[in-house]
């Protein structure tokens, strides 16, 4: 094999097209089994959606579930019982948190969130604080009230890192966020850019290279990625079985190798979300629905 053949296949990741189910099957199980980095968490069980009241049970159960398998938990809300996550995950379990306030149009939300996430670093159970979620991607806020809500969080707790959430390229775009903030937090999709999943790998690796070139020499965390198993296509990018465990594995290993902290998406599935995201949406979970593993 030539040499750029032989690269070429590095960067393409692992093909498991030659292995059986079985093997396939041991393969996740072995990685998982070793222990992951993170995983972004949802404790909503089929039937609920944001807006329902999360009880400490599920939070708890659920939590249970993955605990044995990362070191790290990432949330997404600070209120309706989301506030339960980093609590028990901290106190019950010994993750490390990655908690969220959700910033979206609502500003009485907002401030609900944002008071929450204070409190809940206050108390101990926040390692990194992310002051809301894909704000500039969905347009919900401007870059300069989003600005002000990270640098009031940021006055509240000088002893916390601090953050904000967004598609790898925002950071480019919009240097003011890096400055605003302690670490660059990355979303990298190669699915929803419709990468073909013989290519996922390198594309992934660009989005945090590229996340990496406009960080300003700070730390870079990879926030969400991942594949689904089921569901309609994206241009190149196929769901299926086999291509979400192929792009996890493949995922895993390099960023193990390469001492790059990441959290996976997702914990379970979620049939919430295909309104959001189109029938994809509730298919992102290495655990289903009904809290099995898939792979």
């Amino acid at each position: 094999m030539s040499f750029k053949a032989e690269r070429f296949k590095r960067l393409k990741g692992q093909d498991f097209s030659g292995k059986t189910i079985a093997q396939s099957k041991q393969l996740f199980k072995d990685v998982l089994e070793d222990g992951i980095y993170g995983l972004c968490f949802s404790a909503y069980e089929e039937g609920q959606e944001p807006g329902v009241i999360l009880s400490a049970e599920q939070v708890r159960r659920r939590l249970s579930i993955i605990a044995p398998h990362i070191k790290a938990v990432r949330s997404f809300s600070c209120i309706e019982g989301n506030e339960l996550i980093p609590r028990i995950a901290k106190e019950e379990f010994g993750l490390k948190t990655m908690v969220g306030a959700w910033l979206g149009t609502d500003k009485d939300l907002i401030e609900n969130e944002i008071e929450g996430l204070i409190t809940l670093a206050q108390d101990g159970c926040v390692d990194i604080a992310a002051v809301g979620n894909e704000v500039l991607y969905r347009g919900d806020l401007s870059l300069d009230e989003l600005l002000g809500y990270i640098a009031r969080v940021k006055e509240a707790l000088p002893d916390v890192t601090v953050g904000y959430v967004d598609a790898y390229y925002e950071f480019s775009v919009h240097p003011q966020l890096v400055e605003a903030c302690d670490v660059v937090l990355a979303n990298c999709y190669p699915f929803w850019e419709g990468c073909h999943i013989d290519y996922s790998l390198m594309h992934a690796q660009q989005m945090y290279f590229q996340a990496m070139a406009a960080s300003q020499g700070k730390p870079i965390i990879i926030t969400e990625t991942g594949w689904p198993s089921q569901g309609e296509s994206l241009g190149d990018a196929h769901p299926s079985w086999e291509n979400a465990l192929r792009y996890f594995l493949n995922m895993q290993k390099w960023t193990l190798e390469n001492d790059i902290p990441i959290y996976y998406f997702s914990s379970f599935d979620e049939s919430w979300k295909v309104g959001a995201e189109g029938d994809v949406g509730a298919f992102w979970g290495l655990w289903d629905k009904a809290e099995q593993l898939k792979f």
